[in-house]
């Protein structure tokens, strides 16, 4: 059981996605995605345990848990609805079990093709669709993958964290897998590694780029490990060279692999050890 309220907040700034009306992040003219700087207040307002509970699939049951007396704030029973809780300081208790406060959310999804890197669209389904069960606000994707690529997409709370990650200043790598029409000479490939001049105002930054091999029906695979986030980046890349991108995956994000267990359309939360890679790879 996990809560999503009552956080005491400090008297600083934090950095969350800039979203536009659809929902999606926004870019600059060089494809790299834009944050906003939002103001964290420090005023700190009680919530009714109500809203402390509001918990998937049990939500509507709520009221009647705490009616039935099954619910406890520091070894007492919650007395009604509208009794207000502080989480960084009471204990409360659902049918004895602890109720634990938790700041930020962290899950790996293994994207599928077929739906939109974002909160909301109007159109296709997005990527929040897919964690059924779980209260999905507040959450975002950390940057993009376009509809038809496939892998490794990070969804969080963590705006900080979000920012550092895809901040071309941060270096963090992003790896994908790549299987194209035509394969690329070994000085396309240094080309490919130097950075090249895709039609943004600057060229693309240094990058790593291997063979892996040619499929049965003379396709071509290549690994990718890009350290910025423009606008269909792979793909324009391979474009340079006359080569088109016919499927694409992200296998990692830092040091932290996507997850083999997961089909196409599940996730599940990182790990603690998950969270401290990413997070110590994007303060460097």
């Amino acid at each position: 059981l996990r809560t999503l309220h009552n956080e005491k907040l400090a008297a600083n700034t934090r950095q969350v996605p800039d979203l536009d009306k659809d929902g999606n992040q926004k870019t600059d003219s060089n494809g790299i995605l834009l944050y906003k700087t939002e103001i964290i207040g420090t005023n700190y307002e009680d919530k009714a345990i109500f809203n402390f509970l509001k918990i998937p699939d049990i939500q509507s049951e709520v009221k009647n848990y705490i009616k039935k007396k099954r619910v406890s704030v520091n070894g007492s029973i919650a007395a009604d609805t509208g009794m207000k809780v502080d989480a960084l300081k009471d204990t409360v208790m659902f049918d004895g079990a602890l109720l634990s406060y938790e700041k930020f959310r962290y899950f790996m999804l293994n994207k599928p093709a077929g739906c939109v890197s974002a909160t909301r669209d109007g159109l296709s389904s997005t990527v929040l669709d897919l964690l059924e069960g779980e209260v999905i606000k507040g959450l975002f994707p950390v940057g993009r993958l376009d509809k038809d690529t496939e892998g490794f997409l990070l969804i969080t709370n963590d705006g900080q964290l979000g920012h550092n990650l895809l901040s071309p200043k941060k270096h963090v790598d992003k790896t994908y897998l790549a299987v194209t029409d035509k394969t690329l000479s070994d000085a396309q490939m240094e080309e490919f590694r130097a950075g090249l001049d895709i039609g943004d105002d600057e060229p693309t930054m240094p990058a790593e780029i291997s063979f892996f091999g040619e499929t049965e029906d003379g396709r071509f695979v290549f690994e990718v490990v890009l350290r910025e986030g423009r606008f269909h980046q792979v793909k324009r890349m391979f474009e340079h060279f006359g080569s088109t991108v016919t499927y694409l995956k992200r296998t990692a994000m830092g040091a932290v692999e996507l997850d083999d267990g997961l089909e196409p359309g599940e996730y599940r939360r990182l790990t603690d050890m998950e969270i401290s890679l990413l997070k110590g790879e994007s303060e460097i």
